[in-house]
């Protein structure tokens, strides 16, 4: 790669966006104009943003003689008010125990159900109904006296006072009564705490016997680490999401307008190299990210300080009493973090914006990219989610965490154990990918000359069906892994209901059935060769024997993969009820071969026709044959649905596809998979007996175990290794493929 061609084009990008008023209005005055905007509009609003008077009905509660009060008037008692607290927020209104009925105001009731109470608060506009029974202050009144007057006797001797326990009515649908519920709450837990602490005392008992010790909380926060607290958990999102839209847009420009205005195909016709013209582009698209970032965060920041100075109060309940500048060590983290990610994110937004035909059309490919990242940048806003190993391999998800992590001052969790590695190693292996995707994508003619076209459903249809060729497109295979993967959801939601065994196999058939039908559907429509497209070609004995040889060597590499897992991702109530969806398999099946056919058999030969069948023939109609193994290898593990479920039968994916290339038959793989599943519902069979074993015999069961891992990954390597020997069949395109990398190989040579 020549950098000064990567310097030139750099250079006429960003002169070309810098002439466009568009992008400048979208990066710099935009941000500048936004969220002064913003905060002028939320000064004027906040004058009418004002804490409102709550109306509480009291019912059926007179003050006695020797009790605290807790109505004064209209309003509560103001002892049992907190001593800033404006008691004209609380308008109470009170009602005689037992009034007539004529003596009642209009939208009151004689008998005080929950059906009137109700109807009460409905008619009468009342946010919260505190209801006494009739006989309450006689019964509080009488154990009281009876507390008193026990003549020497033990309190433990009086019979139970049985006191009907007061109702607080309130509407959690209606905001207003959910703050008066709020406030109301305190008051008559403190008023009833006044009534404990005066009965004991009349009764000669210490007060303190009520609450013998006060337990005082602590907060060991300081002050600037509660600001970085509240910080840390806007700033990530905030700074993720916008580099994302200021890498989107000039992206759109500097791809699908190049085409709509003729220029592309001068920049192609350069002497640059294709990489060197993704470098330019990505480059320039990285740069206008990052300032778009920048200037919307120092934007918002300065226009947040400002607004919260001048409502006061109003801000502090909004954001926090703790609410300042951030540190200055979060700039430094965030210039840090915004590298690789305006990397990430310009390389996928320049992969996509070439393949829109106009603007118009790339402008629809945001809202799919950022349903992809949204989820993926919130979860780190969820309660209980922290930086550790497993979260950490999740991408954008893990950097997040990190920033967060950094801008808390919590090193020791950063550095040991070194969690940044594998947040480094995953954000750089997605960097990679993405850059590696713009550039193939840059090289497909097919891709940057495409001319906008109306889409006609049935004319597609069937072009699609008139020009298919012995084996399916990529676009089939796709959409064919997209059919099984939605099949898959909607039957795996029916899981957890089943408590049949007739309704555990019916469960089962159709599941399967979701992915052999469309397969096969999909074959007969879109390949005019089935044999060629589902890889039903005969193969010798040896690989077959190897197959199998692997599937048992393939099983201990499995649980313990497994048992890493199940540590790093901690099993929830998805894989209970799958256990418990094998457990009624296995219970209830009136013969014993019955349930190896179903979770062994019926899967491995659906799955392997569908996904090392049509879809990985379909995929390798790409040219590249590693990637169609993953691609096929990643529906597979997707559709387990289940995170430990999917990580392995990923790799065993991989592992199968990779076999059925070198093969170019199905056969092997699939006995690869009845075998892998049928040994593991063996050991489930038995997991009483091998559990008894290891607890009587740990030493010699570690031993086992640890001698079973080492010779099934030599076995496997060297499995694999012979495999890879064998003489494949390439594709036409594969062919093609590897002739262009020779070339070019070749040509850097020279």
């Amino acid at each position: 790669m020549s950098w000064s061609n990567v310097k030139l084009i750099f250079l006429r990008e960003v002169r070309d966006q810098l002439r466009d008023r568009r992008t400048l209005f979208m990066i710099a005055v935009l941000p500048l104009l936004l969220y002064p905007l913003l905060g002028m509009s939320f000064v004027q609003i906040s004058q009418f943003m004002h804490e409102h008077a709550s109306r509480i009905f009291v019912i059926s509660w007179t003050d006695v003689p020797g009790f605290p009060p807790l109505v004064d008037d209209d309003h509560f008692a103001a002892q049992w008010l907190d001593k800033n607290f404006d008691s004209e927020l609380l308008k109470v209104k009170r009602n005689a125990p037992s009034p007539a009925a004529s003596e009642k105001p209009a939208g009151e009731h004689a008998e005080w159900s929950e059906s009137t109470i109700r109807q009460t608060m409905q008619d009468a506009g009342y946010d919260v109904v505190v209801y006494f029974p009739p006989d309450f202050a006689e019964r509080l009144k009488k154990f009281r006296d009876e507390l008193v007057n026990r003549d020497g006797r033990s309190a433990a001797s009086l019979p139970s006072p049985e006191i009907p326990a007061p109702q607080i009515y309130w509407n959690s649908t209606k905001e207003k009564s959910e703050i008066a519920f709020n406030r109301v709450g305190p008051v008559v837990h403190r008023w009833q705490e006044a009534i404990a602490r005066q009965t004991l005392k009349a009764s000669n008992v210490p007060e303190s016997a009520a609450q013998p010790f006060q337990i005082s909380d602590n907060n060991i926060a300081e002050p600037s680490q509660r600001e970085a607290a509240l910080w840390s958990k806007i700033l990530p999102f905030v700074l993720l999401i916008w580099a994302l839209t200021g890498a989107f847009y000039p992206a759109i420009d500097l791809c699908a307008g190049e085409k709509e205005r003729g220029t592309l195909e001068t920049l192609l016709s350069s002497p640059a190299e294709r990489s060197e013209i993704v470098a330019g582009k990505m480059l320039t698209v990285m740069l206008f990210s990052m300032a778009t970032s920048l200037l919307n965060l120092a934007s918002m920041g300065a226009t947040g300080l400002i607004v919260m100075s001048r409502v006061g109060s109003l801000g502090k309940v909004v954001l926090g009493a703790g609410f300042g500048l951030p540190p200055w060590s979060a700039v430094l983290w965030m210039i840090v973090a915004l590298v690789p990610v305006s990397a990430l994110f310009a390389a996928l937004c320049i992969a996509l914006a070439v393949i829109a035909r106009s603007t118009k059309e790339g402008q629809y490919y945001l809202m799919p990219l950022v349903l992809v990242a949204m989820p993926l940048l919130i979860l780190p806003m969820a309660p209980g989610v922290e930086l550790t190993l497993g979260t950490s391999l999740v991408p954008l998800t893990g950097l997040v965490l990190l920033l967060r992590t950094l801008l808390e001052g919590e090193w020791r969790t950063v550095l040991w154990p070194p969690m940044f590695l594998p947040v480094v190693a995953v954000t750089g292996a997605c960097c990679y990918i993405a850059v590696r995707w713009a550039v193939d994508q840059f090289n497909k003619e097919s891709v940057l000359f495409r001319e906008s076209e109306r889409l006609d459903l049935r004319l597609w249809l069937a072009n699609a069906i008139r020009t298919r060729g012995a084996t399916p497109t990529a676009a089939a295979a796709v959409v064919c892994g997209l059919l099984i993967l939605v099949g898959g959801f909607f039957v795996g939601l029916l899981m957890p209901n089943l408590t049949t065994f007739s309704g555990a196999v019916v469960l089962v058939v159709v599941s399967m059935s979701v992915v052999l039908v469309p397969t096969l559907l999909m074959t007969g429509l879109f390949a005019r060769d089935p044999s060629r497209t589902l890889l039903i070609r005969r193969v010798g004995w040896a690989p077959l024997g190897m197959a199998a040889v692997l599937a048992v060597a393939l099983h201990p590499l499995s649980l313990a993969l497994l048992w890493v897992l199940e540590r790093v991702y901690p099993p929830g109530k998805a894989v209970e009820a799958l256990e418990n969806f094998a457990k009624l398999l296995s219970a209830q099946s009136p013969v014993w071969w019955l349930v190896p056919l179903l979770l062994g058999l019926l899967p491995a030969v659906c799955e392997e026709f569908a996904y090392r069948g049509f879809i990985l023939s379909g995929l390798r109609r790409t040219g590249h044959k590693w990637r169609a193994i993953l691609i096929s290898a990643l529906f597979f593990g997707v559709t387990h649905q289940i995170l430990q479920q999917s990580i392995s039968a990923f790799i065993l994916g991989t592992i199968l596809a990779y076999i059925a290339v070198q093969t170019g038959s199905i056969w092997p793989g699939m006995l690869i998979h009845l075998i892998h599943n049928s040994l593991i519902w063996l050991q489930e069979q038995n997991q009483d007996a091998l559990t008894a074993f290891e607890k009587n015999h740990a030493k010699l069961a570690a031993w086992i175990e640890w001698s079973a891992f080492v010779v099934a990954a030599f076995a496997t390597i060297g499995i694999l290794a012979w495999f890879g020997r064998l003489r494949y069949q390439r594709t036409e395109e594969e062919a093609v493929e590897e002739a262009i990398v020779h070339e070019a190989a070749e040509a850097v040579h020279a």
